[in-house]
């Protein structure tokens, strides 16, 4: 029972990305609304992780079937990319050089901010520490 409130509760959420998607006067992606109004609902804790912690597992686990209709239907537009496959190539390989680079850099600019955070917070602890025990004597 607890799997099914799991699988509805995503649901619900992508049912309102797409009505979200629908209202907007532009195109968007309802998915990445969804995930989007997921996120935010995780963050500001109106949904625990547990509450989609099974189902989140579970398509993790299987996330391979769901490229299954992607696949098929580029299979299917095949006779569209035949005069195209050398420009889809190199599209195909520089978008993944730069999403790689990208990735790189956010990594080592985030482990640069948390150093900089635990340098910054040792020396506020050792500051509080040092005033704790001077501050006594006054």
């Amino acid at each position: 029972m607890k799997v099914l409130l799991e699988i509805s509760v995503i649901f619900v959420i992508c049912l309102v990305g797409q009505g979200i998607a629908g209202l907007l006067p532009f195109p968007f992606p309802a998915s990445v609304l969804a995930m989007i109004l997921l996120f935010l609902l995780l963050a500001f804790r109106l949904i625990k992780p547990g509450h989609i912690e099974n189902f989140a597992s579970f398509l993790l686990k299987n996330m391979a079937i769901l490229f299954i209709p992607s696949g098929v239907g580029i299979l299917e537009s095949v006779h569209a990319l035949q005069g195209n496959v050398l420009p889809l190539v190199a599209v195909c390989l520089i978008t993944t050089v730069l999403t790689f680079a990208v990735t790189a850099y956010t990594v080592h600019g985030v482990i640069l901010l948390q150093q900089k955070f635990s340098r910054k917070t040792a020396a506020q602890g050792a500051m509080v520490k040092e005033n704790g025990v001077h501050g006594c004597n006054h």
